[in-house]
């Protein structure tokens, strides 16, 4: 079984359409600058990829609903959906929802209703939508929406769906990592000898979702499965056992074999543990099999409860156009690394049908997409 993807929306550091984002990509672009909105002496580190979206000087609220709903819009606007999305469920995976805005409130007094932490009023006062649900499950989040959305359409409780993932950074999670990296990455480099860690990241990434194609209506893509599970290994630290199990589960889903698997989009956060992990395990799983291997974070920063939802829309327009991003960044990939072919220093260019999507979070809340091109 596959389920037809009808609409892409999505914003971050780097574009503010799906395709502004892939041509970023492609183009080596990135989106990391000096901190915006937080005070610069309060902390080590001095950079984030940041949408650039502030009216002035300092912080506002409501930012991550901002993005969630123009990617909603555009993904709705895409799949040719009315105005009015009173009769589609949208799920959203996050990791923070709207904590900014809590800590603006509590910290410099800015109006804030408790409601709003949740995306539903938001969204509900955007489009009418009346069957919204917000789920806060971490770096996976916008990949467990999505297999949420599938159990939607597979047991017949909706004809159409909108998976979507959302993130801003917050104060308080950049204080953490600041306090966890005591010498702060100057750059995000995903597989590569030097990688120091990870550098939190914006952004918003939607998609339609349909039982069945419209006649008449473009298809962006199948969705062929997608697997999750929650090991519940370590607060922080990946497990191979629980990070192997998705993918294969993710795979048998799909009824394919790692050699028809043209493409996968890693998580690559360029932390050491994860890393290496998601490097053993890819070696593992697919042996002899080769399929182009990539990751985003090095341009986008990781962007949290949307970075699953977010490489999925990449996987989509790799397929689409026959290129593929290389890992940014990577000068000097680990020795566990050699037998695998991550695509670097420039893009690739080759035909694809068939691409995984990796996306793993604290916990051990792991998530695999098995996503197919739209011929």
């Amino acid at each position: 079984m596959s389920f037809p993807i009808t609409g892409v929306g999505a914003v971050s550091s780097i574009g503010s359409t799906p395709d502004e984002i892939f041509a970023g990509l492609c183009a080596g672009r990135t989106g990391i600058g000096p901190l915006r909105g937080f005070d610069r002496e309060r902390f080590k580190a001095q950079q984030l990829f940041e949408i650039d979206d502030r009216s002035g000087d300092g912080d506002e609220p409501g930012r991550a609903s901002r993005f969630l709903v123009e990617a909603v819009r555009q993904a709705a606007a895409d799949a040719g959906l009315p105005e009015d999305l009173s009769d589609v469920p949208i799920l959203v995976g996050t990791g923070l929802r709207e904590l900014r805005s809590m800590e603006l409130w509590w910290r410099d007094g800015i109006p804030f209703e408790a409601a709003d932490l949740d995306f539903g009023p938001a969204l509900l006062r955007r489009f009418g939508a009346l069957d919204t649900h917000t789920f806060a499950n971490a770096c996976s989040a916008s990949l467990y929406a999505l297999a949420l959305g599938w159990d939607l359409l597979e047991q017949g409780e909706a004809e159409t769906v909108i998976v979507a993932g959302c993130d801003v950074v917050t104060e308080s999670m950049f204080g953490q990592a600041d306090r966890v990296q005591f010498t702060p990455p100057p750059s995000v480099r995903p597989f590569d000898r030097e990688r120091q860690g990870t550098i939190l990241g914006e952004g918003a990434a939607a998609v339609v979702l349909r039982r069945e194609a419209e006649p008449g209506r473009p298809v962006r893509g199948w969705l062929r499965s997608v697997a999750v599970n929650c090991d519940a290994h370590h607060p922080t630290a990946p497990d191979r056992a629980g990070v192997t199990a998705s993918v294969l589960q993710a795979q048998l889903a799909a009824d394919i074999t790692p050699a028809e698997i043209d493409l996968v989009v890693l998580h690559g956060t360029g932390t050491p543990v994860n890393d290496l992990l998601e490097t053993e395990v890819t070696a593992a799983v697919f042996g002899d099999s080769r399929p182009a291997l990539t990751g985003i974070k090095a341009q986008t920063g990781h962007t949290s409860g949307s970075a699953g939802l977010m490489s999925l829309l990449v996987a989509l327009s790799a397929i689409a156009t026959g290129r593929i991003p290389a890992v940014a960044g990577l000068v000097d990939p680990l020795p566990e690394a050699a037998e695998l072919r991550l695509i670097r220093d420039t893009p690739a260019l080759e035909s694809m049908s068939t691409a995984q999507v990796n996306g793993f979070g604290f916990g051990g809340v792991n998530a695999v997409a098995i996503v197919a091109g739209a011929a």
